[in-house]
């Protein structure tokens, strides 16, 4: 199934109560929000304070996408705020099924996401959690830093 997820950073941030209006009544499925700690890619974004202050404005599914070289310390933090998934690289954790656990014990669906550069191979300790990880992201190109 195919759903409509705009990203957040393409959003005027003067007008951002606006602009998420304008995305859920244009008929969007998620909200997808890019969470970059200036550490695994070389941009700085937002992080949870500004997830928790825009949940109020939107009905719309969060879909945070953790750039950040340590994911699980923030997985209780967007579960207490009503994120609904929760995707983390793989290149960035060690043991992938115990993220993946505890994302869903937190109530919401896991997501993995790859780099160009790394094997899709790697995946095969959780390709049979499907019923588990609900969503899977390739990246196309490697993140570069923007100005």
């Amino acid at each position: 199934m195919i759903k409509i997820a705009p990203s957040m950073l393409s959003a005027n941030f003067a007008t951002l109560s606006e602009e998420l209006q304008s995305i859920e009544s244009a008929g969007a499925d998620l909200l997808h929000i890019d969470i970059m700690d200036g550490h695994f890619v070389p941009n700085l974004t937002f992080g949870a304070p500004i997830v928790k202050a825009i949940r109020p404005y939107t009905q719309l599914p969060f879909d945070v996408h953790l750039m950040v070289t340590n994911p699980g310390d923030y997985v209780e933090e967007f579960a207490k705020i009503g994120v609904e998934y929760f995707t983390f690289h793989q290149e960035t954790v060690p043991h992938m099924h115990r993220l993946i656990q505890h994302i869903k014990q937190c109530g919401m669906k896991a997501g993995v996401a790859l780099n160009p550069g790394t094997p899709v191979s790697l995946l095969e300790d959780v390709a049979d959690f499907n019923y588990v990880c609900k969503s899977w992201l390739w990246w196309a190109i490697f993140y570069s830093k923007c100005y």
